[in-house]
């Protein structure tokens, strides 16, 4: 890749460090839960506000990046983003902190939905797929260090301000911003029409699509279930500290880095339909081990296992998708994007579960999200 591309490429994938700040919402929801005293059910829905936008802003986000341009939009889901993290510096309360959360949900979704193609327009066709990988990889690393920034943020100003990591990475995001904002990109133009939501969900009137779409659903639901869950497993079960039990969402995503590694490698040698089912049937039997097992060494391998056997799935399912109606390919980009919303509507089960019956309710809310994807695994067809 010659130099100057580079140049162009290390901006953009700064930004993939930005979308990573979303998984902070899994150990934040602890402080945020003991701070204002709130039920397991309710905290259930702070990973809702990160996730739901999806829902609503991935098929219509894609036709104004049509108007807006790729770069343009990226800068606009950062400047949501900043905006979002600014609030509980304002007037720290629980609406602010909801509203916080909110933003850097619809930032999140804004960017997800334009920095990949953002990232085909500065890289070569032949690098496209090992630029999305360093991306994903970049992105991994930030979710690991978002636990450290809010043990940052206790450290210099104590555990009530565990807010003030804000801040941080709002600096972070403003440096990216402006990187990205000088570099000089040549923004590949869209003539293609509008995608309705009409047309785009009259694909799952196709069984298979339906099948997939709900894949990609429960996939997000068990990633952001995971990372929601394994902090509070670690305190509720073992009454470990909060600085001890910070490691958990931590091997979580490190396993899930390694995991994507080992994915890529191996997805070269064998179908990935196979693949799928073999990683979805360990996934399993990981969950059921950390349901009835109560050892916190056992637990933490565990709840590493779900990452690595997870990780390659999201992938896995969205390139069958695509391959699937080659012709309806925006469509169904669309479409699998805005499942990502499983990610926010499975917490408030997990957290309504948790409330009734304690930590196992909430591993039970993973273990059917895995059930559905073993039968996705086996049931999806070439």
């Amino acid at each position: 890749m010659k130099s100057n591309h580079i140049l162009k490429v290390l901006p953009v994938l700064s930004g993939f460090f930005i979308m990573g700040f979303c998984d902070i919402v899994g150990i934040a929801s602890d402080y945020v839960q003991r701070t204002f005293d709130w039920s397991s059910t309710m905290t259930g829905f702070i990973p809702s506000m990160v996730f739901v936008w999806f829902l609503f802003l991935g098929i219509p986000i894609g036709n104004l990046m049509n108007r807006w341009g790729r770069k343009r939009t990226v800068l606009i889901s950062m400047a949501v983003t900043v905006i979002g993290m600014l609030l509980p510096l304002v007037d720290y309360t629980s609406l602010t902190c909801v509203a916080a959360f909110m933003m850097l949900g619809i930032g999140n979704a804004i960017l997800q939905v334009s920095l990949n193609p953002l990232l085909t327009d500065v890289v070569n066709g032949r690098y496209v797929t090992s630029a999305l990988t360093a991306g994903q990889v970049i992105k991994a690393l930030s979710s690991l260090m978002g636990p450290e920034f809010i043990l940052l943020a206790i450290g210099m100003f104590g555990e009530a301000h565990w807010y003030y990591c804000f801040p941080i990475m709002g600096v972070v995001t403003i440096v990216s911003a402006l990187w990205i904002g000088v570099t000089p990109i040549a923004g590949t133009r869209n003539a293609e029409e509008g995608i309705s939501m009409t047309d785009t969900f009259g694909l799952l009137r196709d069984a298979k699509v339906l099948l997939l779409f709900f894949g990609i659903f429960f996939i997000v639901g068990v990633d952001v279930s995971t990372n929601y869950i394994s902090s509070k497993l670690m305190v509720q079960r073992y009454d470990w500290a909060e600085t001890q039990a910070k490691w958990a969402p931590q091997v979580y995503f490190l396993c899930r880095t390694v995991g994507a590694f080992v994915g890529v490698l191996l997805l070269s040698h064998i179908s990935e339909r196979r693949y799928f089912r073999y990683n979805m049937v360990a996934c399993l039997l990981s969950l059921l081990v950390l349901l009835f097992c109560e050892h916190p060494v056992v637990s933490l391998v565990c709840i590493g296992c779900v990452g690595f056997f997870a990780s390659s799935v999201f992938s896995i399912i969205y390139s069958i998708a695509l391959r699937y109606r080659p012709d309806d390919a925006n469509r169904m980009s669309g479409l699998m994007i805005t499942a990502i919303a499983g990610g926010g509507l499975v917490t408030p089960f997990m957290g309504f579960a948790m409330d009734k019956v304690g930590i196992a309710g909430g591993i039970l809310v993973t273990l059917l999200c895995v059930c559905y994807l073993v039968f996705c695994a086996f049931a999806v067809k070439e």
